[in-house]
């Protein structure tokens, strides 16, 4: 039976998250709409999504909600079901960083093994939602065939190899600032090509920086373009962004700069004078780096099959047909953070 859903976003990043889910939705013949608010208003997902605003949010009554960000406005109908931003890559403590259960969605759908039993515990305790390991739609793409863009941007390397560099906008933990110098040092050798990109909030000085850096050795490239870039590189260098471990599912090595929590799958360094040798060591990775990638990306995400987005939505029907139990009423805590919504959104119309 033909629905409507809808997809939510409050960041630019969410893009390639959802344009999966509304794919997979569109190829069951569902109607697609997406309402994007702050850092994400003004950006679009491709036709036949229907881009729609507040209003028009609450009178579709969509049958299930989908959300990349963090939280989602509860006085719109249907489901709430969190798609999540990122991997957890221990920015924060579990209360304040990506096991925080604010209260507001019905089903949590998760990315692998290491997010799903601390969310099923969480769960057990609560009672007001569900958790189904689903896999994460963004990564639907690094595992389907992309019509041969990954190729396109790797094409200017020529034959070299090629690094990616990321960087997340936290300032504590950002390398961007303190790499620059060495970036620009690899990308002018010549010897490698770089594909370069900064998180969406980081400050316009660094952006224009490293998108200076662009021309026959390194090229700038957009949030949106994330997977593809991904796909194309061969190495990864980054700090604590969540990009980590989304690179490491491929199991391709990782160089981190003085990442938060490192690990034995990172290459990590905090000296930028090193970059080089670091780089050195992940193009000639050893059989116990091999293996401690294999077993990252098995724990965080093991679906390989570019299905995820089929998933979440079978979970969402598994959900609005009751075969996930069912669930206790939301807390007092979550109709005060609705009301919050209510006052941040200026909508205090008639809701779910």
């Amino acid at each position: 039976m033909m629905a409507d859903y809808l997809l939510f976003a409050s960041e630019r990043y969410a893009l390639p998250i959802l344009q999966p889910v509304a794919q997979a939705l569109q190829a069951q013949g569902h109607g697609v709409h997406a309402w994007f608010v702050d850092g994400a208003a003004g950006a679009a997902l491709p036709s036949p999504v229907r881009m729609i605003g507040l209003r028009e949010a609450v009178a579709l009554k969509p049958r299930a909600v989908f959300s990349a960000a963090n939280w989602v406005p509860t006085f719109v109908s249907g489901a709430k079901v969190q798609l999540f931003h990122g991997f957890n890559v221990e920015k924060r403590s579990d209360q304040r960083g990506h096991f925080r259960v604010r209260g507001l969605f019905d089903l949590y759908c998760t990315q692998g093994p290491a997010t799903t039993a601390p969310f099923q515990a969480l769960a057990a305790q609560a009672g007001h939602f569900a958790v189904v390991e689903t896999g994460w739609p963004k990564l639907d793409p690094l595992f389907r065939d992309d019509q041969g863009a990954a190729a396109t941007m790797r094409a200017p390397a020529g034959g070299r190899p090629v690094v990616m560099f990321a960087s997340t906008f936290t300032e504590r933990l950002s390398a961007a600032p303190d790499l620059f110098d060495a970036i620009a040092a690899q990308v002018a050798r010549g010897d490698r090509y770089w594909l370069l990109t900064l998180h969406p909030k980081c400050p316009p000085e660094l952006f224009e920086r490293y998108r200076a850096l662009a021309g026959p050795n390194a090229v700038f490239f957009e949030t949106e373009q994330l997977v593809t870039a991904q796909r194309a590189a061969d190495v990864l260098l980054a700090d604590t962004t969540s990009v980590v471990s989304e690179f490491v599912v491929q199991r391709k090595p990782v160089v981190t700069f003085r990442n938060r929590a490192p690990k034995a799958h990172m290459i990590d360094f905090d000296d930028p004078a090193c970059l080089p040798a670091m780089l050195d060591r992940a193009f000639a990775p050893d059989a116990a780096l091999r293996a401690a990638l294999d077993a990252y990306a098995d724990a965080i995400h093991p679906y390989r099959d570019g299905h995820s987005s089929e998933r979440v939505i079978a979970a969402t029907d598994a959900l609005l047909a009751g075969e996930l139990g069912r669930l206790k009423r939301k807390p007092l805590s979550s109709l005060l953070r609705g009301l919050q919504i209510r006052r941040e959104l200026g909508y205090w119309g008639p809701g779910a």
